[in-house]
């Protein structure tokens, strides 16, 4: 029964229509629109900086794959998120999938919190990240033009 209930999940994800992200959190289907502006802008200003520093190596290390907005399945599809901007050091991924599907779990996510995602965010993405081993994880806020950093520790960020 729990196999059918997953199928159901996995096809009304890819059945969504165009300009709705959805993820798979705690076996429930969430659903949100396509970011607002000072979102967007948030993401598209941290995905220059980042990416630049991170993955082309200009006033950074370099080494790392940084994407915008991944569709990352954990523990075979039972869980999919879809964090606003990710990060892979490129030992642990030494490709990007050819496909939408991340299966990899990344180094680094960032998600930008706005008022109908913050508490998602915060409650049960969070946790998802620190169960699935993702050790970096950042908060922004825009609004409150606020970083929260985290790291791995013990199983909990």
């Amino acid at each position: 029964m729990q196999h059918a209930y997953k199928q159901t999940l996995d096809q009304q994800l890819e059945d969504l229509p165009e300009g709705l992200t959805g993820e798979i959190l705690n076996g429930q289907l969430h659903t949100q629109p396509r970011p607002a502006g000072p979102h967007a802008r948030a993401e598209t200003e941290l995905s220059i900086d980042v990416g630049s520093a991170y993955s082309r190596g200009r006033g950074g290390p370099g080494g790392w794959w940084i994407i915008v907005e991944p569709e990352i399945h954990f523990i075979s599809d039972v869980e999919v998120a879809v964090p606003d901007l990710a990060g892979w050091r490129r030992e642990r991924m030494p490709q990007i999938p050819e496909g939408h599907r991340f299966e990899v779990v990344p180094d680094w996510i960032c998600e930008i919190l706005s008022p109908s995602t913050e508490s998602k965010d915060r409650r049960i993405k969070m946790p998802l990240y620190a169960h699935d081993g993702v050790a970096y994880a950042w908060l922004v806020d825009p609004k409150r033009r606020r970083l929260e950093a985290y790291a791995l520790e013990a199983g909990e960020m």
